[in-house]
């Protein structure tokens, strides 16, 4: 009897599993989100950029869309192979390397001068950070049980709206404050400044990250037990297919023709939210960068709100219906605020609280059923393959601005795919999948 009581598994009480996988998010998750920060800052601050250097470079609206969404087609074709090699290789060198591989990319920018120049930064820009996102969700299924990871994957991508909180009035700042600072005009000053961190913090990935579970000394073995109890559990539910099943599953195809539009309207947010306060009236950079940060501190909060009532309720499909026609409210609504400015920046509130919510909750369904490599090529292919939303929605954009001198037209039909969005979640069948906890 004592032999079997000294070798049996130690349970944890739910206060203390609790306080092991706070543990473990305060070990890390604080620094993926911090440079996830980076990264979407070194992605979308051209949307700041473009207020004074599409007339410094003499570039057409047109040039520009086609220029931030080409970021998204290098992406596209390196992302399933950047996370394949990280399940590999294991997340420490592979994330650290693709931070230095974009800072120094991004860094290249001040020496734009011609259209081709932008167009192939911007593509080589899409490769190096391939991986970066899709790893990190990736990487959080080694670490949390699915029943744990929303509200987890939600701190982690609310850097997005605090890479717009934080870099939109620093972008403002920069653009003004270094203008004409050795001859450089202030938007090149931001691309270097702002890349300048990417390097330290791929050190500090290097320290403080841990490939897997047996790695981390800075846990008992008991506390490493019960994570790999916990994600054994989980993973006794998951799907460990040949990939090329996965061209098949219903499932990942309806999350891919969900994502699509959402996507196009995240990215609408990030590189056109600046020009859409412009043209309600603000008149400097420094004042369209304040007053773009206040939707991301409404996305900050709706997002840690929303993680956290999905992992509650074990629900996802109405969660994501519902984000998505908040978003796409919000953005009707900008258009019809007009130039006034309070009501328009209470629309992209709206917006950005609903769309920047999505994408949390929308990776616990594939990561719920599906598993190991299977998942790490999911993950890849289903955010490589929406992200050309983020390519569709500047280019569009751009050229209905061009075409029409109104961004109106545009972000009606980027509201409508949001809407598409929202029914074509809410046809998953909960039956093939445990990610609703209906099955």
């Amino acid at each position: 009897m004592n032999v079997k009581a000294a070798t049996s598994p130690v349970v944890m009480s739910i206060d203390t599993s609790s306080a092991l996988y706070r543990k473990i998010m305060l070990r890390f998750v604080p620094l993926i989100m911090i440079c996830y920060v980076v990264a979407y800052l070194d992605r979308v601050n051209i949307g700041i950029a473009k207020l004074n250097m599409l007339s410094d470079l003499h570039f057409s609206e047109t040039a520009y869309g086609l220029g931030a969404g080409l970021f998204f087609i290098g992406y596209l074709i390196f992302e399933v192979p950047s996370n394949l090699i990280m399940h590999r290789v294991g997340a420490r060198l592979w994330i650290a390397r693709i931070m230095v591989s974009w800072g120094v990319i991004s860094a290249m920018m001040v020496f734009v001068t011609q259209p081709w120049q932008f167009y192939s930064l911007r593509f080589l820009l899409g490769i190096a950070e391939a991986g970066f996102y899709p790893g990190v969700i990736l990487y959080l299924t080694y670490w949390f049980p699915n029943s744990r990871r929303g509200k987890v994957t939600a701190i982690f991508q609310s850097g997005v709206p605090v890479a717009g909180l934080i870099g939109s009035p620093l972008s403002g700042w920069i653009m003004v404050s270094f203008d004409k600072v050795w001859g450089y005009a202030g938007w090149q000053w931001m691309f270097v400044l702002e890349s300048l961190p990417t390097l330290p913090l791929a050190i500090f990935v290097i320290l403080i990250l841990d490939d897997r579970v047996d790695d981390a000394t800075w846990l008992t073995q008991d506390e490493r037990n019960t994570v790999k109890r916990d994600l054994a559990a989980d993973n006794v539910a998951r799907e460990h297919v040949p990939l090329r099943a996965l061209i098949t599953d219903v499932r990942i195809w309806k999350i891919i023709i969900a994502g699509l539009p959402a996507m196009a309207g995240i990215y609408t947010l990030g590189f056109y939210m600046p020009t859409i306060i412009k043209d309600a009236g603000a008149s400097s950079s420094t004042e369209v960068g304040l007053l773009s940060a206040i939707p991301y501190v409404a996305a900050v909060v709706a997002m840690i709100l929303v993680g956290r009532s999905s992992d509650l309720r074990q629900e996802h499909r109405w969660h994501l219906a519902f984000v998505l026609t908040l978003g796409a409210a919000g953005l009707v609504a900008s258009v019809f605020a007009g130039q006034q400015m309070p009501l328009v920046i209470c629309a992209l509130c709206v917006a950005a609280a609903g769309i920047l919510s999505y994408s949390p909750i929308m990776w616990m369904v594939p990561t719920a059923f599906l598993g190991g490599a299977t998942a790490a090529a999911a993950i890849g292919a289903i955010n490589s393959t929406i992200n050309i939303g983020g390519f569709l929605a500047p280019y569009l954009i751009g050229w209905v601005r061009d075409s029409y001198g109104s961004s109106a037209p545009a972000l009606f039909v980027v509201a409508g795919g949001l809407i598409l969005s929202a029914l074509t979640i809410l046809s998953l069948n909960p039956k093939t999948s445990t990610a609703d906890g209906e099955a």
